[in-house]
């Protein structure tokens, strides 16, 4: 029971300390979404030089969007014409941070960090398309898909982006985050690192290892971050892990393998791999009380810059939003299994999906083919199903694949 109620406390008060700052974030991110014009992207995105991966790399660095959700973002950006170079640093640039994570950052891990953090995305993305440019051609014979769906312009729509859509994109990725987060707390030492592994270079390559294949979002990685910290990890780690761990995992690769191929999947893993090592190196070498302040107040619960109120307040309601998305997506699943194959239903599988975003772009491409009523898209099943009549399947497969998703055709719903 004591370890149950310090678990619970640690997880309380860690909650309390990134509330406000992440509802600010997800706000941030509804503006972002809603007014600020995505042919903008596509227009600074469209050169081969230095200067398209430049500007892909500074427009993907505010962006609030995961490993996963910016996929979709990445290619259909390269379908509608920026190149193959600046996409890579769109791709790079993007996951490691956003407007969300770089204030919960500030939050939980000081100043130093929140801005080391998105600048090492800016220079890491630049650097890899740059790289994407010299050793990779471009395919300018590709299939140019049709526009992003229209966006709404209005308070309400930014509003329900921000705190119902994109907080259902990343909210099980924050409450896994958080709960592993109170766990290291609760069970390691906090002088564990620097007696077990206390080898900086040693704790980076063994935090590296152990984020590439593994999912955690730019914003849910940041508790397990300040966690580590205080236990005792370098400061270099960290970043490794706030690098690695967002911006690599086993299910986006391997969409990115086939959207882009290849070599450009193997020049973005080398980037963040040698970009991770070298950051993290060059952190280590920078003063330890730069980090050890923030990390320290955290463990005490004594640096808040906010009132105590407005802290409890916004954990109150930040649980709120998680839950409603919760219990939106069960009721969302429910309706979806529900409509089973009927006379005019297909049901088709479709891999790489892995996130709501994800459905929803399958969900608003197919729904404007002809002969399409309905679209429900599943990622946790990797199914689509479609009602309607007379279905173009090659239409169909040209959208999905166009999006980065792989088609393998009808399923049996048995």
């Amino acid at each position: 029971m004591q370890y149950l109620n310090a678990y619970l406390s640690e997880l309380w008060h860690l909650t309390v300390d990134m509330a406000p700052y992440l509802l600010f974030g997800f706000l941030a991110a509804g503006v972002l979404r809603v007014y600020f014009p995505r042919e903008l992207l596509v227009k600074y995105m469209g050169g081969r030089g230095a200067r398209a991966s430049l500007n892909a790399s500074l427009l993907g660095v505010p962006m609030p969007l995961c490993s996963c959700g910016v996929l979709p973002a990445g290619i259909s950006l390269h379908n509608n014409g920026a190149s193959k170079s600046a996409t890579t640093s769109f791709l790079i640039s993007t996951p490691q941070t956003g407007v969300d994570s770089i204030l919960v950052t500030y939050a939980m891990l000081g100043l130093p960090m929140a801005i080391i953090r998105p600048v090492v995305a800016l220079i890491t993305g630049f650097a890899g398309g740059l790289a994407s440019g010299r050793f990779e051609k471009e395919n300018d014979s590709r299939h140019v898909q049709a526009a992003e769906e229209e966006i709404p312009r209005n308070l309400g729509y930014m509003l329900r982006y921000a705190f119902v859509d994109f907080m259902a994109d990343i909210s099980r990725w924050l409450v896994y985050g958080l709960l592993i987060a109170a766990l290291i707390a609760v069970i390691l030492p906090d002088d564990f690192f620097s007696t077990a592994v206390s080898n900086p270079g040693l704790q980076m390559l063994l935090v590296l290892v152990a984020s590439i294949p593994v999912y955690v979002c730019a914003t849910g990685s940041v508790p397990i971050a300040a966690v580590l910290l205080l236990k005792g990890i370098s400061p270099g780690a960290v970043l490794v892990f706030l690098m690695a761990g967002p911006a690599t995992n086993a299910a986006s690769l391997t969409v990115l393998n086939k959207a882009l191929g290849r070599k450009t999947t193997i020049i973005y893993l080398i980037t963040i791999v040698a970009g991770a090592l070298i950051s993290g190196f060059v952190v280590n070498m920078l003063p330890s009380s730069w980090f050890e302040v923030f990390a320290s107040g955290h463990h005490h619960h004594q640096h808040s810059l906010l009132p105590v109120w407005v802290g409890i307040g916004s954990a109150i309601l930040l649980i709120a939003l998680i839950l409603n998305s919760f219990i939106t997506s069960f009721r969302q699943r429910t309706i979806k299994n529900n409509i089973r194959m009927g006379q005019n239903n297909l049901l088709l599988t479709v891999e790489g999906m892995s996130c709501n975003h994800c459905t929803r772009s399958v969900e608003s491409k197919l729904s404007v083919l002809e002969g399409i009523n309905l679209v429900k898209a599943n990622f946790e099943r990797n199914e689509v199903l479609i009602e309607g009549e007379d279905v173009d399947l090659a239409k169909v497969k040209m959208v999905i694949e166009n999006l980065g998703y792989s088609y393998k055709g009808p399923k049996d719903p048995a």
